[in-house]
């Protein structure tokens, strides 16, 4: 795990209507947390995942928080959350109950968690349908720095054109505040149908064509299914 303040978690908000961007003065803060435990240790994984998330829900100060669980690697997870602002992080990463958290997963993990601090760029509100079912992508886009203006229009851009897609649940287009080159997708469709014709799509294919020249590392999409 990470030192200091931050702990395990991260999020994601959207739906039908994505909106162009975050208000400047909106203090939320997103956080997507990259988790792996070694493979025998999954259960055990899952279980402290399920009640961190559980207890996280309880604090005013969260918006939101889902454990994600990778559809052909079930020791990975990815944690969602948006807080209210850093402060309300900063307190809930120092509080007993993440501490503890910290504690009881670091001898199960396979590689130190990876989590990554954003501001919204383009957030929806939460899907109107039940999350059971949905399958989830969750991508990390990096272009070169020079190039990352032009990164956060295609993927403003991207996240309009697909709200319009059929089987469209969720599309949020988080940008990183330390890396702002560095952009987290995070999607949800209804079923992997809808997933694959959204790739197939003209617009999706257009989007990749225009960030291949900008692109600074591997397109890194990663299936999930939300953990119950």
């Amino acid at each position: 795990m990470r030192s200091g303040i931050r702990l395990l978690l991260g999020l994601a908000m959207s739906a039908l209507g994505v909106t162009p961007a975050a208000p400047a003065d909106d203090a939320t803060v997103y956080t997507v947390t990259y988790v792996e435990v070694v493979p025998p240790s999954e259960a055990q994984g899952t279980a402290l995942l399920r009640q961190y998330r559980e207890a996280s829900r309880k604090e005013r100060s969260n918006l939101r928080i889902e454990v994600l669980q990778r559809i052909d690697r079930a020791n990975q997870f990815t944690v969602l959350a948006a807080w209210k602002d850093t402060e309300a992080l900063e307190s809930h990463a120092a509080a007993a109950g993440a501490r503890e958290l910290r504690a009881k997963l670091a001898p199960l993990l396979a590689s130190p968690s990876d989590e990554r601090l954003h501001h919204g760029l383009a957030v929806g509100a939460a899907p109107a349908e039940s999350a059971a079912g949905l399958i989830y992508a969750v991508t990390h886009v990096d272009v070169i720095p020079p190039r990352k203006d032009d990164g956060a229009a295609l993927l403003r851009q991207l996240a309009a054109d697909s709200g319009k897609d059929a089987g469209h649940a969720r599309f949020d287009v988080l940008q990183q505040t330390n890396r702002p080159n560095h952009f987290t997708v995070v999607e949800a469709w209804k079923d992997r149908t809808a997933f694959d014709a959204h790739g197939m799509g003209a617009h999706t294919r257009q989007f990749r064509d225009r960030l291949a020249p900008m692109s600074g590392a591997l397109y890194d999409e990663r299936l999930y299914a939300v953990l119950d």
